[in-house]
């Protein structure tokens, strides 16, 4: 590989740890259409820091685009505020507007020049390795590598010193008030993180590659665990290997190297939702098929017992009444028999159903956990007596 293929990787990943982080918070928040609206609306402001300093590559720009990012976010605030309209809401009132500024000032003022909506929407990473940094005669590298690498580096420091403080306020604002932290102030310093990641990641990738590298490595890691240290690594993670493999996809297919890094998050984030073992579709509906047996089981055995006592039809619980007691198939009738049997719960003579030893004390546990509520749980019950495995 040539050194621009190695620094296009390397920035790439960068890149998506750096958005990882913050995205991962904004995602527990259920604030991720804010992260579109920051990497929108901030078009205005980079408009503006050009307009003041006629360079492309000056601070002002960043400064400019940032105070404009933290401005939408106090917009969103107010206007979700007034009671008037949802979050979501307001987020989709303000961001177009702000970002329609933006694109009216570049088609009206900066058409000549490099500033133009392809590279504002869609970015080009190819092109990140060409911008160097020099000290003197000294080529320190891509100038994005070292403004990301910064970025990064900060977002880490922040993550280290305020985990605890991040951590209460996102999953509980009001015990952050109580134990004096200010969830506002909080609120205020993730939104500025964020705003300074996207303008940041905004010449290299393109809005829409900072939405997709803030947000959906988040979805994933979220989808994997309920730890919030281990979704950040694995939002970093996710992020690092979308931005390699979409580098190559995109080098095969000789297309969008942005674009190829969205596909491919799109791709993991699909394959986790399919097959994830915590909220993932197919293993759901495997749960929900065992749950439905558990609970002809468990309908089984209340019934069992209860015509069992002292005064009962015992006629009650002949396996003839399994198809029209309970209005089951022959086949769930079958197996839930034979599920009661490979578990030892019920024995049969003269086609009538007993409840064994084992049965008896299961029904008991699981009679209390339902009506008194006890403190074990159903799900330890079953895990004690081995059970719902056949």
């Amino acid at each position: 590989m040539s050194n621009a293929q190695v620094e296009i990787q390397l920035i790439a990943v960068v890149v998506a740890a750096a958005c990882a982080i913050p995205g991962v918070f904004l995602v527990l928040r259920k604030m991720a259409m804010i992260s579109d609206a920051i990497s929108h609306a901030i078009l205005p402001g980079i408009v503006a820091g050009f307009f003041l300093t006629q360079d492309l590559s000056s601070p002002w720009l960043v400064l400019m685009a940032t105070l404009t990012g933290m401005l939408t976010v106090v917009l969103v605030e107010v206007t979700h505020k007034t009671g008037l309209v949802k979050e979501d809401a307001a987020i989709g009132l303000v961001f177009p507007a702000m970002f329609s500024i933006g694109v009216i000032l570049i088609a009206r003022y900066a058409g000549s020049i490099h500033l133009d909506t392809d590279v504002v929407l869609s970015g080009e990473i190819a092109f990140a390795p060409f911008d160097r940094l020099y000290a003197g005669q000294t080529d320190l590298g891509p100038k994005s590598l070292w403004v990301m690498g910064g970025i990064l580096l900060i977002s880490l420091i922040l993550l280290f010193v305020f985990f605890k403080e991040l951590k209460i306020s996102t999953f509980d604002p009001e015990l952050a008030a109580t134990l004096g932290f200010s969830p506002v102030l909080l609120h205020y310093s993730l939104m500025l993180l964020t705003s300074v990641t996207t303008v940041g990641a905004f010449d290299a990738v393109g809005a829409i590659l900072v939405v997709a590298l803030m947000i959906v490595p988040a979805g994933i890691a979220y989808l994997l665990t309920s730890k919030l240290k281990t979704m950040l690594w694995l939002a970093v993670g996710a992020g690092a290997l979308s931005a390699v493999a979409g580098y190559w996809l995109a080098r095969r297919l000789d297309g969008s190297i942005p674009g190829s890094m969205a596909v491919v998050l799109g791709f993991l984030f699909l394959l986790t939702w399919l097959f994830s073992s915590r909220h993932g579709m197919i293993p759901g509906i495997f749960r929900l098929k065992r749950q439905k047996k558990e609970y002809a089981l468990l309908t089984f055995l209340l019934h069992v017992k209860n015509h069992s006592a002292p005064g009962q039809d015992p006629a009650e619980r002949d396996v003839a009444h399994l198809y029209g007691h309970f209005n089951w198939t022959g086949k769930t009738a079958r197996m839930v028999l034979n599920l009661a049997g490979k578990n030892n719960l019920i024995h049969m003579q003269d086609q009538r159903v007993s409840l064994t030893t084992k049965g008896e004390t299961f029904t008991e546990e699981a009679v209390g956990y339902i009506i008194f509520n006890e403190k074990a749980a159903l799900e330890n019950t079953k895990g004690r007596f081995l059970l719902f495995r056949g």
